[in-house]
């Protein structure tokens, strides 16, 4: 058995599987919180390292592909506050960090654990029912639909069909991208004869998101889902030919507009945000310099 306690959270290996469990400080994420604690069995592993640096180190697990739902969910794009498979590591503590890499590197050798891919998800990924509120809608899920509702920031070209209810059966695809920049980003589900895509802002399968603190809550909906769909290993392509990567969006006219106005009208939406107080003066400032420094 090994052990080691953080402030970040605590790692508790016992030759069969490691439980991590995230600490209070404040330095770990939203989602990391709300996820709360994880058990990783052994056989899920596809390696662990220790990488020090100069003020404190890492110990970072490597999942084999394909094992957990929330890692394909969120495709490598999770903040390294909210990453469950990351914690940072005190000087001090390095030498306790360096004897747990050794027990769980010795548990893989001696249990002959493959590092290839899976063909079954080997964690169950969060409990449901999960509910959260981001950007321009709420996304809810109880285990057997996803209920889509929009609020007042909504464009109206998306909220006028009304909320939306998923069946888990019905979705094919799901994908989480977090805001970069001034890049917003989504939730979308994919769903089987609605194969166009459209921007998330007016996709009515999509809660796009503005990289606001809820926004990782998001990304625990769409890891729920994805543990109940198919496992990609078994995706036809039928199912996945509209979403690869490449494919061009299909963009409404009213979303075609000239950089500069569409920077102004970031702008009015953002003061309008900062009025009704959902951003808060540092969030608003920070937002409105970046695309300030754009114009």
């Amino acid at each position: 058995m090994a052990e080691i306690i953080q402030k970040g959270g605590t790692w508790n290996f016992d030759s069969d599987a490691l439980r991590l469990t995230p600490g209070r400080d404040k330095g770990v994420g939203l989602l990391r919180r709300t996820l709360g604690e994880l058990v990783v069995p052994l056989g899920a592993l596809a390696g662990i390292s220790f990488e020090q640096g100069r003020r404190s180190g890492r110990l970072r697990l490597r999942l084999r592909d394909g094992a957990d739902p929330l890692l394909h969910a969120t495709g490598g794009r999770l903040a390294e506050s909210d990453d469950p498979y990351l914690l940072t590591v005190e000087p001090d503590r390095s030498g306790v960090a360096e004897y747990f890499v050794d027990e769980v590197r010795t548990a893989l050798l001696l249990g002959e654990v493959p590092s290839g891919p899976v063909t079954e998800y080997l964690l169950p990924g969060p409990a449901v029912p999960l509910c959260a509120s981001a950007g321009d809608g709420t996304a809810s899920f109880d285990g057997d639909q996803v209920r889509l509702e929009w609020n007042w920031k909504t464009e109206d070209a998306k909220s006028a069909a009304g909320s939306r209810t998923l069946a888990v059966g019905d979705i094919t695809v799901v994908e989480w991208q977090p805001a970069a920049g001034l890049e917003n980003g989504h939730l979308r589900f994919g769903v089987r004869g609605a194969a166009t895509r459209m921007p998330p802002k007016y996709d009515p399968h999509a809660v796009e998101l503005w990289g606001f603190r809820k926004d990782p809550l998001m990304a625990l909906i769409g890891a729920a889902v994805q543990a109940r769909l198919p496992h990609p290993s078994t995706a036809t392509a039928a199912d996945v030919r509209s979403w690869l990567p490449g494919i061009p969006e299909q963009r409404p006219a009213l979303a075609l507009e000239d950089d500069h106005d569409a920077l102004l009208r970031r702008l009015r939406e953002l003061g309008e945000l900062h009025r009704t107080g959902v951003l808060t003066d540092e969030e608003f400032g920070m937002a409105k310099q970046a695309i300030l420094r754009r114009m």
